[in-house]
């Protein structure tokens, strides 16, 4: 997850920022597409589900076979992690239909809490009933993008499994990384070297190439933000024969592609979001306006991303606390205005912090003031914000029209020409109210 880059400026603490993650069973359906191995399983939501689902797998690969029960949760550490009902684990061995059931009803509909999770936990409205293999070697393969270098970053450890930062704290030569010129993707050298680095047998070196090669093909044409398979493993196969096989997949994608991968986007499980991350995922869906909730008691509503962090900063600067980051971009309509006073407000209701004011900052330049104030003045009738605070900074593309709508609305706005007065005046009205 990503930290947003308000916090590189702001003492305020920021919700966490993450882009899109899918469940580990949407992963295995990806991963599948793409001719990538991954153990047999299904999903199921309900106890009957995973009975039905586990009689069927059973039946395919006998009744001698083992089968994992796995909770479908946004967080790592399933295994170690356990349930609010005393559950002991995430991920269960299980040998008969019987087991399959029982262990799906202790998990469905329960909280399993992580190192990752928080205290509250993720709650689990699926399993992933998936065939038990026989495991040789454990290794840990991962697709990202390097900022510094500009280019895509395949990262391998030839010991994968749950305790992976452990291995790099301990012994960090054994991580290696290769670099991928994105004209070129994953060449033959490359996927050699990538084979190797994961340490396995040469049995199945051409068939880790292979899978390498397949998953940075899943990277290049999702959007992907991040590909870690953990473990990737050299199993045996019918026969005693040996392959390769992804275990568990965790995947990103990024958010400004959500347009090219609407699939993936309707992959989006909405249960394990917390209320944060539904009102960011919204307002960027639906309004195009980019919003992040933060722990303070003004509320703030800026065009333009710069001017919104200056915006916090001197907000700070005379004493106060930023509610959100809210930047509502050059192509703001007076419904979009609206939408987000709606988002500010809605979002106060789930803090622990009251909202006590609102600054809105507009230096209109594609934005007009008129449409700006407009919107204000709607938000304020329809959504009865007459008993708060409202200051207002309104500059650039017809202001005349945008002050002559504030003056004749009848409502109370706090109008201001110039950024430090206007903060300085909306920290003092919601510091007296708070």
């Amino acid at each position: 997850m990503l930290r947003s880059c308000i916090a590189r400026r702001s003492v305020v603490t920021p919700v966490s920022k993450r882009f899109l993650s899918i469940n580990e069973f949407r992963s295995a359906q990806l991963l599948n597409e793409y001719g990538v191995n991954t153990p047999a399983g299904a999903v199921a939501w309900t106890p009957q589900q995973a009975s039905q689902v586990s009689a069927s797998l059973f039946d395919k690969l006998g009744r001698d076979a083992q089968l994992v029960v796995k909770a479908q949760a946004l967080t790592g550490g399933r295994g170690k992690g356990h349930f609010d009902n005393g559950f002991p684990t995430g991920i269960q061995m299980v040998d008969s239909q019987q087991q399959a059931t029982e262990t799906a009803s202790q998990m469905l509909g329960h909280r399993l809490i992580t190192k990752q999770s928080g205290e509250k936990g993720k709650l689990v409205n699926a399993v992933y009933i998936v065939e038990r293999k026989k495991v040789l070697r454990e290794a840990y393969l991962s697709i990202l993008m390097d900022r510094a270098e500009r280019k895509p970053l395949i990262i391998v450890c030839e010991e994968g499994g749950m305790n992976i930062e452990e291995v790099a704290e301990r012994s960090p030569e054994k991580i290696k990384k290769f670099h991928i010129d994105p004209s070129k993707g994953v060449t033959d050298e490359i996927a050699t070297g990538v084979a190797k680095g994961l340490g396995f047998s040469q049995e199945v070196l051409e068939d880790a190439k292979d899978q390498v090669k397949r998953l940075y093909k899943i990277y290049d044409n999702t959007d992907a933000t991040q590909i870690e398979i953990n473990p990737l493993s050299e199993v045996e196969t019918a026969e005693s024969k040996h392959g390769v096989m992804c275990m568990d997949a965790k995947f990103g994608f990024d958010d400004n592609a959500s347009y090219r991968q609407e699939r993936i986007y309707s992959w989006r499980n909405d249960v394990e979001e917390s209320p944060e991350e539904k009102f960011s995922t919204e307002a960027k869906r639906d309004y195009d306006l980019n919003f992040v909730k933060l722990n303070g008691n003004i509320g703030c509503l800026v065009n333009g991303a710069g001017l919104a962090m200056a915006t916090m900063d001197v907000i700070q600067l005379y004493g106060g606390k930023p509610a959100n980051f809210l930047d509502c971009g050059g192509g703001a309509t007076p419904q979009t205005i609206k939408k987000a006073f709606e988002l500010i407000v809605d979002s106060s209701k789930t803090s622990a912090t009251p909202l006590d004011a609102i600054f809105v900052n507009i230096f209109g330049g594609i934005v007009r003031c008129d449409f700006v104030a407009q919107g204000i003045v709607d938000a304020i009738k329809d959504l009865n914000l007459k008993d708060l605070p409202i200051v207002v900074r309104l500059q650039g593309t017809n202001l005349d029209e945008g002050r002559e709508i504030v003056k004749s609305s009848g409502v109370n706005i706090l109008a201001f020409d110039e950024l430090d007065p206007a903060a300085e005046k909306v920290v003092e009205v919601a510091n007296s109210r708070a």
